[in-house]
């Protein structure tokens, strides 16, 4: 294990009315004026956005409302959330939605208490954000563990970049299965396959033999894939999505990344698909996955042969990556990019551009060079 300080910056609420027991025990903190954030119609559909309404209401909250956050959260969505707090002079912020909503979100929280611009300070001046709008978020489609970090993926349109953003961690979480009940199937797996992502790529990095993380992060891999299969045969099992949702905060609360370097290779090649596409993240990556795994697997087989036999009860470590390949296509995942839906035509042209703009990771099983990226995803074509 490497020398590390740990601190879980945020009180879960989970389970059943877990949003009323958050909201009248967090209220007296909030200030006066709470932003309300949200993404399309679901919230109201589902009758969640009225709840919270009610709840802010009652506990004598004026609510600014700031919805219309999209999939892959542009940073023009950012500066218009950061400016409308600001306007309406904002204590404190309420996510309402998936990982999208609550990573936009972290960085508004951000620059609503700069006037310099986040994405300036944190990549030519190196610099993080001193101070930030306290937020909560309420999880309604589980998946990205975004509410138990201050990481966020941000799409900068004009620069064709998707890369990740420090910004608030949420203080308190609702972790409420039910409100998952509503989001289509595919949706739901494709969230819980980038838990499984989270997971694999952080047990791919650089650790010490016998790392308490690699551990934990091989039964966070099992129960995912169990726990899929149950949504599968079921997929309003409850008692599953909670699990699912329980993994997804264990994935990405820090636990996994304790003392080790992480990999996130396939991530980075999926976040430039992403700003070029607007793909699903979740189903992007399970694309993705299998293709880098078969460039990678000679460079540390030990794991991946370790991960076969406790994930998927394969003997040998090619055996694992085949059967991860086989679970995508079981639960209907995509695995080709022409089965993604995408804003634009996906061409060799087009990912020899996400290729040479693709982050290089230095810290997994070895360094890819940005050709063997481009051939990666025309493996995946």
């Amino acid at each position: 294990m490497n020398d590390f300080i740990y601190s879980y910056p945020t009180k879960v609420y989970f389970g059943r009315n877990a949003a009323e027991k958050a909201l009248q025990a967090e209220a007296g903190g909030m200030g006066s004026r709470v932003m309300l954030a949200y993404g399309g119609g679901s919230v109201k559909a589902t009758g969640i956005y009225d709840q919270m309404v009610k709840l802010l209401t009652e506990a004598g909250k004026t609510i600014v409302e700031f919805p219309g956050i999209m999939s892959n959260p542009t940073y023009a969505k950012v500066q218009e959330g950061a400016a409308l707090a600001k306007q309406e002079r904002v204590d404190y912020i309420l996510a309402v939605g998936g990982g999208s909503v609550i990573d936009c979100c972290k960085i508004v929280a951000a620059q609503a208490k700069t006037e310099e611009d986040i994405w300036e300070m944190e990549f030519v001046h190196h610099k993080l954000p001193a101070d930030s709008l306290p937020m909560g978020a309420i999880v309604t489609a589980s998946g990205t563990g975004a509410e138990m970090n201050g990481g966020a993926v941000i799409t900068h349109e004009e620069k064709k970049i998707k890369t990740g953003v420090l910004g608030q961690a949420p203080r308190f979480a609702v972790l409420d299965p039910a409100y998952t009940l509503s989001v289509p199937p595919m949706q739901v797996l494709s969230g819980a396959f980038d838990t499984l992502s989270y997971a694999m790529e952080t047990y791919l990095g650089q650790s010490s033999q016998d790392n308490v993380s690699d551990d934990v992060a091989l039964a966070i891999m099992r129960n995912t894939v169990v726990n899929m299969r149950r949504l599968n045969q079921s997929i309003n099992d409850i008692q599953a999505r909670g699990n699912l949702m329980w993994d997804s905060a264990m994935a990405e609360n820090g636990i996994l990344k304790i003392g080790r370097l992480t990999d996130f290779q396939a991530h980075q090649i999926e976040h430039q698909l992403g700003a070029y596409t607007d793909c699903n993240h979740g189903q992007g990556l399970a694309v993705i996955h299998p293709a880098y795994y078969r460039h990678i697997v000679k460079d540390a087989e030990e794991k991946f042969t370790r991960f076969a036999q406790v994930v998927f009860g394969k003997e040998t470590a090619e055996e694992g990556i085949e059967a991860l390949a086989a679970f995508i296509q079981e639960c209907g995942l995509p695995t080709k990019l022409g089965q993604l839906h995408s804003q634009v035509e996906i061409t060799p042209e087009l990912l020899r551009q996400v290729a040479d703009s693709c982050n290089l990771i230095q810290t997994g099983p070895r360094p890819l060079t940005h050709d063997e990226v481009y051939d990666i995803l025309m493996e995946c074509m």
